[in-house]
């Protein structure tokens, strides 16, 4: 009773279509989740992800959940995590990566998971890393740990979403650090985001966990574009 009365005043909707939510519904309705581009690159052994970067960066496997469309229900879920703050999203989404992660023998040998790093400026404006829960629920699933005190964002970078794929590929100034380097060490680590474009950041961030020679990396998004 007590939950209808909420409802009533503070009514559950589907983050993707912005429609009314079935009493049975969470975060996002069922007709929306038949229409979501899923990839199933991780059931599939399918490279799309690993490809983005080829002959820039090495990762043991790589996946994405969806497909990002322009103006698609993919981009309302990213665009309501990241600007709207509706960090459900992060957490419904983690688990159901996460859930089928853990039925894939190459990602059972995860053993840490770790976020693309915001700066500590735009986190401190936005309130959250929009990826913390998606990587906390896989890490969750997976039966690994979660860290974001590994990798660390030393710049403090405009918003990529108005940028074309060129002006991203050679934005130079993704720039990250390490610490805690003992943390890694001989590590198999999933790097997670909410989405990869041309792969530049993930190149970044790559790039400086492999100054620990024994590491290795997979990665994991929310979408692929």
């Amino acid at each position: 009773m007590i939950e209808s009365v909420i409802n009533l005043f503070f009514p559950k909707v589907c983050y993707a279509c912005l429609n009314l939510l079935d009493d049975n519904a969470d975060t996002i309705c069922i007709d929306c989740r038949h229409d979501l581009p899923v990839t199933n690159f991780h059931f599939d052994d399918n490279d799309a992800v690993k490809k983005v970067l080829y002959g820039r960066a090495k990762v043991e496997n790589g996946t994405a959940l969806f497909r990002f469309e322009k103006k698609g229900l993919v981009q309302q879920l990213i665009h309501g995590l990241k600007y709207r703050g509706y960090d459900n999203i992060g957490y419904f989404l983690g688990n159901w990566l996460g859930g089928e992660l853990k039925t894939v023998a190459q990602y059972n040998a995860i053993d840490l998971v770790i976020p693309v790093p915001l700066h500590k400026n735009k986190l401190k404006k936005r309130g959250f890393n929009q990826v913390a829960k998606f990587g906390q629920q896989i890490a969750k699933a997976l039966n690994t740990d979660y860290r974001d005190d590994v990798l660390v964002k030393i710049t403090n970078t405009k918003s990529q979403t108005t940028k074309g794929r060129i002006s991203r590929w050679m934005n130079t100034d993704e720039l990250f650090a390490l610490k805690n380097m003992a943390a890694i060490d001989n590590k198999h680590i999933l790097l997670v985001d909410d989405i990869i474009t041309t792969g530049a950041t993930m190149e970044a961030c790559i790039l400086v966990l492999k100054q620990v020679e024994t590491v290795k990396i997979s990665i994991a998004t929310m979408a692929i574009a």
